[in-house]
């Protein structure tokens, strides 16, 4: 399977890094690749990892057969907005990006219009019908993304949801690649919970602020 990673940032660097030791194919999507290659913070990462393609966003959706989405939230509508649907169309959409709005600094809030009734994974799946929306590992640091054992012998929650069961299926294997254990996985059900994943962003940025620390996350106890 060819995975496309839509983003360069640390997030998407991150998760790049350990599929690629899995041995997936892979391409990272930008906007622009010849700016992206200057930009020192990327340069420095790319260069130890040639083997990495990187292409813009239409060349990254037509090369990947699922897709990540690692855009920073405000971003990513208009972003998958320019990639024509049929690169997306029937593919599986990892989105791990929450809608956070920085604008009068930190600690974030959420985007208008996509908080409490709706969510950034609604409005992709809106945007994209025929696409597989599926919401997951997007309430935690990226270094517990892919490697959870990290805190806690890798057990805490991680969220999961989406329309499409055979698409959450297939989802499931690659968060068990990364070391996610089952029992650990909480399937919300439809992309609708999405709501309520991203919401938890407002707590987790407070106790990032409060600890100095992402190297955290939550857990069920009953």
């Amino acid at each position: 399977m060819k995975i496309a990673i839509l983003g360069t940032g640390t997030v998407a660097q991150t998760l790049a890094n350990v599929l690629s030791t899995l041995g997936y194919p892979l391409m990272l999507g930008t906007r622009q690749v010849t700016d992206t290659l200057h930009r020192k913070s990327f340069a420095d990462w790319h260069q130890q990892n040639q083997s990495i393609n990187i292409g813009n966003f239409e060349e990254a959706a037509a090369f990947g057969d699922c897709i990540i989405n690692a855009l920073q939230g405000h971003a990513t509508l208009s972003v998958l907005k320019q990639i024509p649907k049929a690169s997306l169309d029937h593919k599986v959409m990892i989105d791990i990006a929450n809608p956070l709005d920085f604008s009068h600094g930190f600690p974030p809030c959420l985007i208008e219009g996509l908080h409490n009734t709706h969510s950034l994974g609604e409005a992709i799946q809106q945007l994209l019908p025929d696409t597989f929306v599926v919401k997951t590992l997007n309430t935690m640091w990226c270094g517990l993304m892919v490697n959870p054992q990290l805190i806690n012998d890798g057990n805490h929650i991680n969220y999961i949801c989406g329309n499409d069961d055979s698409a959450k299926q297939r989802v499931l294997k690659l968060l068990n690649a990364f070391g996610w254990k089952n029992e650990n996985i909480l399937d919300l059900g439809d992309i609708s919970n999405a709501r309520g994943t991203e919401s938890t962003l407002l707590l987790w940025t407070r106790i990032y602020a409060a600890t100095k620390s992402g190297a955290f996350n939550m857990n069920i106890v009953k």
